[in-house]
């Protein structure tokens, strides 16, 4: 057999491959395909509202409901994104519970709903006056997971929960320096759930920390 024939049986081996991958990437117009006036395809547009397909949602929402609330949320602000905020409230997380221990409320107000700062301020003020002190180390956070997310159509009041176990090292020491509460040198694990909130569309994009629960 000749060069050239080996070459065009290696071309046509080629084409027959590339023929067979894009009809299975493309599907073919001999067969079933289901128009917008099918059920199946109703079924995937309503898969699509709830945010299903979203993968930006379904990574991280943990039931139907959170995932119909988030595609809302996107709906009205389509650069919203789960994993952007998501990353966002890992920095948040941090920066507001230092801000807290170190009693640096003024720095973190922006960034937390009026009734946290009212606890935040009434605890800070009692510690001060009671000559306690709190010595803390952010070491990372263990998990962060969605809860659960609601949408207010009416309002556009968005609010997400995130589950996180944060390691710190922590110790509240009396007058004296006596640790009396916490740990000075062992790492410690704190549980909670922390919801944000904030409008969607509005002008300000900061998200706000509108309560706190175990």
């Amino acid at each position: 057999m000749t060069t050239v024939s080996i070459q065009l049986l290696v071309l046509a081996g080629i084409a027959v491959f590339l023929i067979i991958k894009l009809r299975s990437v493309l599907g073919t117009r001999d067969g079933f395909e289901p128009t917008a006036t099918t059920p199946v395809a109703r079924s995937m547009a309503e898969t699509v509202v709830d945010g299903s397909l979203d993968e930006d949602i379904s990574d991280h929402a943990p039931d139907g409901a959170s995932r119909s609330a988030l595609a809302a949320m996107k709906g009205v602000e389509p650069s919203f994104n789960v994993t952007e905020f998501l990353k966002g409230a890992r920095g948040a997380y941090e920066m507001i519970l230092m801000a807290y221990d170190k009693a640096e409320i003024d720095r973190i107000r922006p960034f937390i709903g009026p009734e946290v700062e009212a606890g935040f301020d009434a605890s800070v003020a009692d510690r001060m006056a009671r000559g306690l002190t709190v010595t803390s180390s952010f070491m990372g956070i263990r998990e962060l997971a969605m809860t659960e997310a609601t949408f207010d159509r009416a309002s556009k009041r968005a609010e997400i929960s995130i589950r996180f176990t944060g390691e710190v090292i922590r110790a509240v020491k009396d007058a004296e320096g006596k640790v009396i509460e916490g740990n000075a040198t062992a790492i410690q694990r704190q549980r909670e759930v922390w919801a944000f909130a904030r409008t969607m569309g509005a002008g300000d994009p900061n998200w706000q920390l509108v309560a706190i629960s175990d």
